[in-house]
């Protein structure tokens, strides 16, 4: 069977990171690594400080670990990463001007089979404590596509509902088939 196949969703706020995990997770037979940020904002009820990005980013990390040796010890193809480290250095520079996360979260995000970047492109919805709004959402959109130039191999994911899931599917088979790396 190989090593499983690690698959990372990144992408600004709302742009359904994790409805997609969970669906690709579901069409693969995969697991899914959660989101630290969220359980981090929901257990603590408050978004996190500039102190305690770092300690985000590497519980991050930890999640993926964990997700990734219990894939290794069940058998099975795909772990899907319902965002990255990556993601966290682009928030620790949007929200604080600090991008002294981006030299690790860069090299972490080069150990991913296939990056899948959300287009922004879903309606947004307010969501509590973690949700800025549409100026936040493109911004962030921007710095995560900046730093993605960086990274290979990514795909762009875009449409609504079951295309938006379609069009995963697709670059997960198509990188599957020519070998992801």
């Amino acid at each position: 069977m190989g090593k499983p196949r690690l698959i990372c969703l990144v992408g600004a706020e709302c742009t359904g990171k994790t409805a997609l995990a969970q669906a690709l997770a579901e069409h693969y037979s995969g697991l899914v690594v959660p989101e630290y940020l969220r359980l981090f904002c929901e257990a603590r009820g408050r978004t996190p400080t500039e102190f305690e990005q770092l300690l985000i980013l590497r519980e991050q990390l930890a999640l993926q670990a964990q997700v990734l040796a219990q894939r290794r010890g069940q058998g099975g193809r795909y772990v899907f990463c319902d965002t990255s480290a990556l993601q966290t250095a682009v928030y620790s520079e949007h929200y604080f001007a600090d991008r002294s996360l981006y030299a690790q979260a860069l090299a972490e995000q080069q150990a991913y089979d296939l990056t899948l970047l959300l287009a922004a492109d879903l309606p947004w919805q307010a969501d509590g404590m973690q949700r800025d709004g549409c100026q936040a959402q493109a911004t962030v959109q921007r710095l995560l596509e900046q730093a993605l130039t960086k990274v290979q191999p990514v795909v762009t994911i875009d449409g609504v509902g079951t295309a938006r899931v379609l069009a995963a599917i697709e670059a997960v088979n198509r990188f599957a088939h020519i070998g992801l790396p």
